[in-house]
């Protein structure tokens, strides 16, 4: 596979008065062309702002990032709002639908403000709004829709553009577990038949046995790594599980 980020040296402060700490303390990792990662680790533990940096969101306060080949952290403000615009694609957790808008229309509005051709993209539109079981919401406005349709419309959106990596922020944190299910199923979909690039933090290990590769972080360090591999679905959720709850007790002893 080839790289397609490569993070070196990353570091992220913040200042307290006189007081400094990091959120992210000489973070290094490689990111595979076509992988599914999540990001796991303790509340606090710098997960959301690992996720914000790598995202260009926000910038880090030394090191490097670059993503396709490109150093993100060299850019100014405009050409870096550009990149995110045509590189990156965002799941929240909070849907972030626009309410006025009826599902087709959220989904179509990463492409109007790219000013691609809409015609051009509708058999890809239609092929993941079948992936994702949404046929029958497209016109429909928000305020019709469950938790779970809302996520699966956002992340229909995130993914129509083709964009080169997939950002997701606790996606499943608000819905329950059958939506939940359904919209990690398409996650994995998107990532195994479109070979889609998924970088998704979360705090649930169920959710997180869905990716090819987990990576913990505590105290803003990189401290560990599970990969799925040949592993089967019991063993791989387990060893995330024991994981995940050592990180937790660590954490909870040293607060």
């Amino acid at each position: 596979m080839d790289k397609i980020m490569e993070i070196r040296n990353v570091y992220k402060e913040y200042k307290n008065g006189d007081k400094a700490f990091y959120a992210l303390n000489n973070i290094n990792a490689d990111i595979e062309k076509g992988d599914f990662i999540g990001i796991m680790g303790p509340s606090g533990a710098g997960k959301s702002t690992f996720l914000n940096v790598v995202s260009t969101i926000d910038r880090p306060t030394s090191g490097s990032i670059r993503i396709s080949g490109s150093e993100v952290t060299d850019m100014g403000d405009i050409e870096i709002a550009e990149f995110r615009k045509n590189n990156l694609g965002f799941i929240f957790q909070e849907y972030n639908l626009l309410d006025n808008l009826n599902a087709r229309e959220n989904i179509l509005l990463p492409l109007v403000m790219l000013h691609k051709d809409i015609k051009s993209y509708s058999d890809r539109m239609m092929k993941i709004v079948h992936m994702f079981e949404i046929d029958r919401m497209m016109d429909s406005k928000p305020s019709d829709m469950s938790s779970g349709e809302k996520q699966r419309v956002a992340a229909a959106r995130a993914i129509v553009t083709d964009p080169a990596i997939i950002m997701a922020d606790e996606p499943t944190g608000a819905l329950d577990s059958g939506s939940g299910r359904k919209l990690l199923n398409c996650l994995k979909s998107i990532n195994e038949t479109e070979h889609t690039t998924i970088i998704m933090v979360t705090h649930d290990s169920y959710a997180a046995s869905f990716c090819r590769r987990n990576l913990f972080i505590k105290d803003g360090c990189l401290v560990d790594e599970i990969t799925r591999g040949e592993k089967k679905e019991e063993e791989y959720y387990n060893e995330i599980v024991h994981k995940n709850a050592c990180l937790e007790r660590n954490a909870t002893k040293n607060t």
